[in-house]
């Protein structure tokens, strides 16, 4: 079965939103550029959040096959997670889901294929980690303080328990660290320090 797979730059102090001015034009190097395309080689289709959609749609339809991620996220199915954008959606490929979310997810999930990737979009990989609908998440931790900005786990609500999957530490500093839900009928299968693009949804 496929797996929804999630993942984000984060800094030492869990902040996920803001990356273009603390995280990726200090932090993005070979070894990061690497595990983004291992990451996207692992998978065949996006899920996104409203506000990373919205953001996404207007940058990557012009970035050409040399940025890292282009090809993927301009060719590959989209879908969407709203209650506030209607269809037709503008970036090609792109779908809304409608109706129970995590019923759709068991069913994409069912289909043939490589995962289903989630880049950026941390108020979403909140709540399917709070539902138990995300398979694999992976954190880019950023060795820096920002202070202030969204913070992936605010607001969760309660108790997650992950295992660690893997762990990697860079050159730059970085910290790449894989969690999988700590849950025996899962298989974590995790791939080669996957990072992606952050964005808040």
């Amino acid at each position: 079965m496929r797996k929804i797979v999630a993942a984000l730059l984060m800094s030492l102090d869990g902040v996920v939103d803001g990356t273009d001015r603390w995280g990726w034009p200090r932090y993005m190097n070979a070894e990061m550029t690497a595990g983004i395309v291992a990451g996207v080689a692992q998978a065949d289709a996006v899920l996104l959040g409203r506000r990373t959609y919205e953001q996404f749609a207007k940058i990557w339809p012009g970035r050409g096959s040399e940025v890292p991620m282009a090809d993927f996220l301009n060719h590959s199915p989209k879908y969407v997670v709203s209650t506030t954008l209607r269809e037709p959606l503008e970036w090609s490929n792109s779908k809304l889901i409608v109706g129970d979310l995590a019923a759709e997810l068991e069913r994409l999930k069912s289909l043939p294929g490589k995962n289903i990737q989630v880049p950026g979009s941390p108020t979403l990989v909140r709540s399917l980690l709070r539902d138990g609908l995300l398979d694999e998440l992976t954190v880019s931790i950023c060795p820096v303080v920002v202070g202030q900005g969204m913070r992936l786990f605010d607001g969760i609500g309660g108790e997650v328990s992950l295992r660690l999957v893997r762990s990697v530490p860079l050159s730059n500093g970085v910290l790449g660290v894989t969690y999988a839900p700590a849950r025996p009928d899962r298989d974590s299968g995790a791939a080669d320090f996957p990072t992606v693009a952050a964005s808040a949804r």
